[in-house]
């Protein structure tokens, strides 16, 4: 099985940092794709950031652009997401997804982790 582990969330202070981070396991971690998205209260899911399978090429929500960083550890089949400067706005639970390509990653994944819960604090 495809399996996605989310963790890293927690408590931070505005302007702070996070690091998410995602181990899979269940399929070539370098052949696919990597995306993570959040949902906040009363919000629909929405998409944060998403890394290519190969090449490392990035894409990012506008909302989030300049702030957070995704990467890949092909060794340790992990993907992270380092986020700073951190606003109220960005509490959430992010998950973590896969898919084949960047391009279907951010619009339909294969598999989702359960999300880890991320809070600023003003």
């Amino acid at each position: 099985q495809v399996q996605l582990v989310e963790s890293g969330g927690g408590l931070v202070q505005a302007g702070g940092s996070l690091r998410l981070s995602c181990a899979v396991s269940g399929r070539t971690f370098s052949s696919y794709a990597m995306g993570w998205f959040r949902q906040a209260p009363g919000k629909e899911r929405e998409f944060v950031a998403a890394i290519s399978r190969s090449t490392g090429i990035t894409t990012y929500a506008d909302s989030v652009k300049g702030r957070f960083t995704i990467s890949r550890d092909s060794a340790k089949n992990t993907v992270y997401l380092q986020m700073n400067s951190l606003k109220p706005e960005d509490t959430a639970v992010y998950y973590c997804a896969t898919a084949r390509t960047i391009v279907v990653v951010t619009t339909r994944p294969d598999y989702w982790g359960q999300g880890t819960q991320v809070t600023v604090s003003s």
